[in-house]
């Protein structure tokens, strides 16, 4: 299914040929604020500190094993694809179902630095609702650095809430020393 915003973004499944496309998306991003982590044995706290100079993220090329995202679609996963007017991926959501939590996990999302604060991500996350109702989902889950404060916003505006913590997921990579924060959000 294919539909088209006021804006003039067309949002659809992901198709073989949008691969090399979606890999090639910019999904860095600059921030002047970070979530600093306290963790403590009874939970954890996030406090939102400036930082100077601002913090810039590049992320480092996708796994192999995501190579084929877009190409792959099942039952119980889907991406989906925003294109501006020119028809190019502007961005994309890769989704996963799985069932015996009746958890729909938003894996991957990335809007073009061009495109953010027009309304793609907060579409797209609109289809993975669709399709976490289509799945019988209970709520969407989604993982994301501390240091990207700009998501986290977004997220929260969105509906997600902070659910967990993981202190040491991103160990022995480049990301080494941030923290991996869990948010969800119900599907009504």
């Amino acid at each position: 299914m294919t539909t088209v915003d006021d804006v003039g973004y067309t949002y659809r499944t992901a198709r073989p040929e949008d691969t090399e496309t979606l890999h090639a998306l910019d999904g860095s991003f600059t921030t002047g604020t970070v979530f600093r982590v306290t963790a403590t044995t009874e939970g954890f706290t996030l406090r939102e500190t400036p930082v100077d100079p601002p913090v810039h993220k590049v992320f480092p090329p996708r796994d192999t094993d995501d190579d084929d995202r877009a190409a792959t679609e099942d039952g119980d996963s889907r991406t989906f694809v925003a294109t501006g007017a020119d028809g190019r991926p502007v961005g994309f959501a890769a989704l996963s179902y799985a069932p015996w939590n009746r958890r729909l996990t938003i894996e991957d999302i990335e809007v073009a630095p061009a495109h953010r604060g027009r309304g793609v991500g907060r579409a797209l996350v609109g289809h993975a609702v669709g399709f976490a109702r289509e799945r019988g989902a209970d709520h969407l889950w989604l993982e994301v650095t501390n240091l990207n404060a700009p998501a986290i916003h977004a997220y929260r505006r969105m509906g997600f809430d902070f659910c967990g913590l993981d202190t040491a997921l991103y160990g022995g990579t480049p990301a080494s020393g941030e923290q991996a924060l869990y948010m969800a959000m119900p599907v009504r």
